[in-house]
Order: C-alpha cells, then sequence, then structure tokens
C-alpha cells in the first residue's frame, strides 16, 4: 500500500466573497475544458457495479449517449441534465433521476486496474489504494444533498433584469442521496497529515483532471466522505464510479467524481477552479481583492427552497395541496412560508425536517385555494441560523447562489 515519498508541487460576504473552494460551473460543455465537473447522478443497478472497462478518463465513442442514464426524464443543457421536482416525491432522490453535471462524456473506470493515491508535500508518505482496500476502511453513512452552484441560473435576468453566462439551469440542479463510504479523515491518516499541512486537492481521473482543493480542517470533518455507494448501490458511472468525494453543505463541484489522486499540500492550492472558473466575478468582487483569483471563490451553498411544480404551472381551481423542497448549507431548515400575488406570508407545513439529518433537505406543503387566473407563488425558507431567502437577487456575472424567494407562475383554469 505504501511506497516512498514523492515530491510534488477563498448575504454578501461569499456572495461578497468567503474562503476556499467553488461551485457548479456555468458552462455547458464546460469552462475548465473536457472532462466531468461537479455533481452527478446516475442509474443505479448492474450497469453501475461493473463500472466500466476502458480505463480512467475514457470518453464515450463519437455517437454514443455522454451518459450511462436514461436523459428521456431530465432537461438537457449540454452535457448536463436536470432532474424535474415534479418528478419526485419522497426525501431521497432516485439515482435515474439524479440531476447530472458534467463538463464532458462520463468517463469509464476499471474497477479492477483502480488505484487512488494519496500524498504530496504535507503528506508523511504516499500511499496506494484499490477498491478492496477502500471498502476495508470504517464507513461512513450519511443522508445529503448536492447541489450545483448555478442552480437557478435561468432565473437572473427575470429576477435582476440581467442573464448570467452558462447554462441556464431551472430549479433543478439538486437531489438528495444516502451516501456510503470511508471518511476523507481516515483515508488521509493512512498517509498521515504534516503539521504544516494547508490544503487537500482532490482530483479527478476525468479528462479534465477535475480538482477541487479544501482547507485540511473540511478534509478532516468527520462528515467529508469519499462515497463509494449512492443509496445502497455502487456509485452509478454518471455520478463518479468507483470513487466520488462528497463534502456536505459545500457547492456540488467540491464533490468530485472518479477520485483518482488526493493531494495534501503544504501552501494554498491555486487551480483554475478556484481562480478563473467558479468565483464570483462582478462589480462587489473586485478581482485585485481576491488576486491571484478573477473573484471570491465560493464554498458553502444559500438557503433555498422551491415549488415541485411545472413552470409555468396549470392547475384546476379549488383546493391545492402543493409541495416542494427546502434546504440549507446550515443544517436542518426551521421553516418555510408562501404568499400568493404578493400577498401576506403564510407558514407551510414542513415535512422531514430532522437535527438527525442536518445535510439532508427537508419536504414542505401547502395548502392553497386556487381561483382561476394567472397567479404568482413564492416561496422562502429560513434555516437553524436564522437565514432566510432574500426578496431581491443579487447579480454575478457567471450566475452562482441565487436563493431569492423565486416567483413562480401559476396558471388556473
Amino acid at each position: 500500500m505504501k511506497r516512498d515519498a514523492l515530491s510534488r508541487r477563498e448575504a454578501l460576504a461569499v456572495i461578497a466573497g468567503g474562503m476556499g473552494v467553488a461551485a457548479c460551473g456555468p458552462g455547458g460543455a464546460g469552462e475548465s475544458g473536457a472532462g466531468g465537473a461537479e455533481s452527478g447522478a446516475g442509474a443505479a443497478g448492474a450497469d453501475a457495479a461493473a463500472g466500466g472497462g476502458a480505463g480512467a478518463g475514457a470518453a464515450a465513442d463519437a455517437g454514443v449517449s455522454v451518459w450511462t442514464k436514461d436523459p428521456a426524464p431530465f432537461i438537457q443543457h449540454g452535457t448536463n441534465l436536470e432532474t424535474r421536482l415534479e418528478d419526485l416525491g419522497g426525501l431521497i432522490t432516485p439515482n435515474e433521476l439524479f440531476f447530472v453535471r458534467n463538463h464532458a462524456p462520463t468517463p469509464t473506470v476499471d474497477p479492477a486496474t483502480y488505484v487512488l493515491s494519496v500524498g504530496g508535500p504535507g503528506a508523511r508518505s504516499e500511499v496506494e489504494l484499490s477498491l478492496d482496500e477502500l471498502r476495508a476502511l470504517p464507513s461512513q453513512t450519511l443522508v445529503a444533498y448536492i447541489e450545483c452552484a448555478g442552480n437557478w441560473r435561468g432565473f437572473f435576468q427575470s429576477v435582476t433584469g440581467r442573464t448570467a453566462s452558462g447554462s441556464q439551469w431551472g430549479t433543478g440542479a439538486i437531489g438528495c442521496a444516502e451516501w456510503g463510504g470511508p471518511r476523507l479523515a481516515d483515508v488521509l491518516a493512512l498517509a498521515g497529515v504534516r503539521d504544516d499541512a494547508v490544503d487537500v486537492n482532490v482530483v479527478g481521473l476525468d479528462d479534465a483532471a477535475w480538482a477541487r482543493p479544501m482547507p485540511v480542517a473540511k478534509a478532516m470533518h468527520p462528515d467529508t466522505i469519499l462515497a463509494m455507494t449512492m443509496n445502497g448501490a455502487p456509485l452509478p458511472p454518471d455520478h463518479g464510479f468507483p470513487v466520488r468525494a462528497v463534502v456536505p453543505g459545500w457547492v456540488g463541484s467540491s464533490s468530485v467524481k472518479w477520485v483518482g489522486r488526493i493531494e495534501v499540500a503544504t501552501g494554498k492550492v491555486w487551480v483554475r477552479s478556484n481562480t478563473t472558473s467558479y468565483v464570483l466575478v462582478g462589480d462587489e468582487w473586485p478581482a485585485d481583492r481576491y488576486a491571484p483569483a478573477d473573484g471570491a471563490a465560493i464554498t458553502t451553498g444559500r438557503v433555498k427552497s422551491a415549488l415541485a411544480l411545472p413552470r409555468p404551472a396549470q392547475l384546476a381551481a379549488g383546493m391545492q395541496r402543493l409541495r416542494g423542497y427546502a434546504y440549507s448549507p446550515q443544517g436542518p431548515v426551521a421553516g418555510v412560508e408562501w404568499s400568493v400575488d404578493g400577498g401576506p406570508w403564510a407558514p407551510a407545513r414542513l415535512i422531514g425536517a430532522s437535527a438527525a439529518l442536518p445535510h439532508a433537505w427537508s419536504r414542505f406543503e401547502l395548502a392553497w385555494t386556487a381561483t382561476p387566473g394567472a397567479h404568482m407563488l413564492r416561496t422562502r425558507a429560513t434555516d437553524a441560523a436564522g437565514d432566510t431567502q432574500p426578496l431581491e437577487g443579487v447579480y454575478n456575472e457567471k450566475g452562482y447562489l441565487l436563493n431569492v424567494a423565486l416567483p413562480h407562475p401559476v396558471d388556473v383554469a
């Protein structure tokens, strides 16, 4: 497992400039170039268990689907697949309906030859781990949502009057799953983390060698894991088979898929994904303040809520029970309110919000006596820390972290 050590080489505060890593990128084909980025989902079952054949980084042949899962249920954005929230019903998003954020076709990784390497200047030694050796480590299971930081990007024009660049996601670049695998801290312990270590950079086996650094403290958090299962099945290929990072509360691009290398550094790690990509760019984030990055790099997401309805929704007049999802990186949602046509806010009924599942999303339900005509519904969530969705959005050029109380058009016949 071990071999000789080798020498190897940062609301308006994050929406105004937090420290650390990043968000889901704006591009459909990807501003990070070819290769996988963030999120993902995929079909469970035999194909997921098998994983692949041709080896790390192999892309789909010309004319072959860029995903292993059926894209039919999704809204397609280039190489990305957006979940239709109205197709979901429970706490857990089924693997076959979990959104996909890729920069290129899903790579194929051969489980028989897979090796995870761990080391770098901030590690005491180099370690190589097979899948069997990873499976032999104590496993952590947690329920956590993963959301692309570009989720809701398609609404910037309607709520701020300015269009943000990149894939015009609706509300479905998010999903909640049960993830299982060893803690990243336990894997790092096998290599030994030096006292002067600063960052841990997780690198994927996709064509772009997608990399997302995080501070050592975040990497050592007990809920930061290397997932090998998703909803009780081996990770589907579209979601990072055989190993992906899951970093609860942080934006989806931090949860690197197809992990092949973990590098422990003795200084701040600057890569494309936290300098020119996945940063907040605009007047509020002058580049000279964040050099060498072009703006404020993103770590955590934002408190949000969304109705599980098509846009616009078509409903019949009379009593309607509407449902939706609410979530926050700061633990369980404390409450959700709803309003019709700018009227007073009323409480919705929370379903499943629990301190026992701090990284999961919550469901909510509201009862509305719908009258004929065109209406605008809004929901707003408040989390356990007291943060509430704002009524106005803050623009940034790449369209990250929008969490305004989102207007949802509904036509009632």
